[in-house]
């Protein structure tokens, strides 16, 4: 190949990488898996390359590095053709979000200085309210540090995910599954984690847009039709059970949240169960889940144990 056709060559291979922050978490996992299999190149920011192995052997490009560290994330941006961006998900924040914004902060410092064609960030159903929240105010600080750039960015604002309900899988084998939704027959947007994945896929691969815009993706679900089809793929009848509030500190203790630090997470449930996951926010799109409940908790039961 002479030296002009190789440096072709290359920029057609840079311009078909996509990076992915956030590889080893669901999110992250699921915009990859649903890239790869699209043919295109994936690039991913790892702190723990051991941990990303499995990536190495279908393809990615793995970058040293992490969100807190605004050079890595331009090195992991470099002539990429679009870039999915979420920030960790921290149960226990510091009461002013300073996690979020540090890190908001170094992606706006990144891509000021290797601006992608295109971002797709996780956002969340809610962020569009900029207090009381709870939780979700770490992702309405994120739309609001990304307001200023001015490249395309998709904000992808997804439901409570159904793989946050495996826990009854081994909780609910008396019948009944403990939530924090209140009342239980009340919907709000929920959506599979591998749904996410393939809308930021087709977002990041799909036609070019100009601007911001805001996409809603999930379907509106209950409590009760959560439980009912967790009872049916563990053959039980299972009922969903709302904690009273009082007991909500010494749930989450259990779900790992330390002692006295679960103020953010009650008051996203509290936020949730008054309206604030509802779809229908002006000025957004809308994309629905093909994924239900019961889908997630059979993958889960049937998956390999490793």
């Amino acid at each position: 190949m002479n030296p002009q056709n190789r440096v072709l060559c290359l920029k057609i291979r840079r311009k078909r990488m996509f990076l992915v922050m956030g590889i080893t978490g669901k999110v992250g996992g699921a915009t990859a898996r649903h890239l790869l299999a699209q043919g295109k190149k994936v690039r991913a920011l790892v702190r723990d390359r051991a941990k990303a192995a499995s990536w190495t052997d279908q393809g990615v490009e793995l970058v040293d590095g992490d969100w807190n560290n605004a050079a890595a994330i331009e090195r992991a941006l470099a002539s990429v053709e679009g870039a999915f961006v979420m920030l960790p998900p921290i149960w226990a924040p510091t009461p002013d979000f300073n996690e979020a914004k540090g890190i908001i902060a170094n992606y706006v410092k990144a891509l000021a200085k290797a601006p992608a064609p295109r971002i797709v960030a996780l956002s969340s159903m809610g962020a569009d309210r900029t207090s009381g929240m709870g939780l979700i105010t770490a992702l309405s600080l994120l739309e609001q540090g990304f307001g200023n750039l001015k490249l395309p960015i998709a904000y992808v604002r997804a439901g409570g995910f159904f793989e946050n309900f495996l826990y009854g899988l081994q909780v609910a084998q008396g019948g009944a599954l403990p939530v924090f939704y209140n009342p239980t027959n009340r919907q709000s947007t929920m959506v599979a984690t591998d749904d996410i994945g393939a809308e930021v896929a087709t977002l990041l691969g799909g036609p070019a847009w100009s601007g911001h815009r805001v996409i809603e993706l999930g379907s509106m679900v209950s409590a009760d039709e959560v439980a009912a089809q967790l009872g049916e793929v563990m053959k039980l009848d299972v009922k969903a059970f709302a904690v009273p509030r009082a007991g909500w500190p010494a749930t989450f203790e259990q779900f790992g949240i330390p002692k006295g630090q679960s103020g953010p997470a009650e008051a996203m449930y509290e936020a949730v169960n008054a309206g604030g996951m509802d779809l229908g926010v002006e000025g957004t799109e809308h994309v629905a889940g093909t994924t239900s409940a019961r889908d997630v908790f059979e993958a889960a039961q049937n998956a390999p144990n490793v």
